[in-house]
């Protein structure tokens, strides 16, 4: 495992990306910004973060086999790895808001982004790209979000951050396959909103009100609609409005 630190990049995945296609890296190589021009979050979304206050990083995830974890299972596996980092620094009221930002008491502290690539061996190498507010106090931008320091009125070590959560993904993922059965289960019950009335708005801008009921094993939303019945919706289909 080794760990890059950089002052400022574009982006910490593309980086790490990159670095990937040019040389060999260890696996679980981590990469560290200390500010972010261009970050990613979900369906080409910006992650906005103070520079110098937050955790921006990216890490390398080597030669996942396809038959011991689905892709959706490895999602799964990283936000309860996030959710894990935040139960040790005992942050209250922790959930997951669909598909992967890491929510504290209503307001959201962190967000996940995940970008595979597959191999003919049926293996797959992910960089895991994880925005964390850490000591980050004015979002008067941003009135959803909050941060560590906010809820806990202390400073958190960035790099400390970033092993910790490396710590608790290494540990998730040695539970499959023998356990994907209960890492599932812990995860909807860390689900945002789960058997609540939420409203939603759909690519072409229509919006509903539905019940949250779950998330399937291939990484949908089902949502209870006025119909009675469960729909299902993939990330690029809908979003959540708080």
């Amino acid at each position: 495992m080794s760990l890059i630190k950089l002052d400022a990049i574009d982006s910490t995945n593309d980086y790490l990306k990159q670095l990937a296609k040019e040389k060999w890296l260890e696996n679980y190589t981590i990469v560290i910004a200390n500010k972010q021009t261009k970050g990613k979050g979900q369906m080409g979304s910006k992650w906005v973060s103070e520079p110098g206050k937050n955790l921006t990083m990216s890490v390398l995830v080597k030669d996942l086999s396809l038959e011991q974890l689905s892709v959706f299972d490895f999602n799964v596996a990283v936000a309860i790895a996030a959710i894990n980092t935040l139960t040790q620094c005992f942050i209250p009221s922790l959930k997951i808001k669909w598909p992967n930002d890491i929510m504290a008491d209503n307001k959201k502290v962190g967000g996940i982004l995940i970008e595979n690539s597959f191999k003919p061996d049926r293996t797959f190498t992910a960089v895991v790209g994880f925005g964390l507010n850490l000591n980050q106090t004015n979002f008067e931008t941003l009135p959803q979000a909050t941060s560590l320091t906010n809820i806990m009125s202390k400073k958190y070590d960035i790099e400390e951050m970033a092993y910790l959560f490396l710590k608790m993904l290494k540990s998730q993922l040695l539970l499959f396959p023998e356990e994907t059965e209960s890492v599932w289960n812990c995860y909807d019950s860390l689900l945002f909103k789960k058997d609540k009335v939420v409203a939603f708005e759909d690519k072409e801008g229509n919006r509903f009100m539905a019940i949250v009921k779950k998330i399937t094993r291939d990484g949908k939303l089902a949502l209870l609609q006025n119909d009675d019945k469960i729909h299902n919706y993939e990330v690029k289909e809908l979003k959540m409005l708080f």
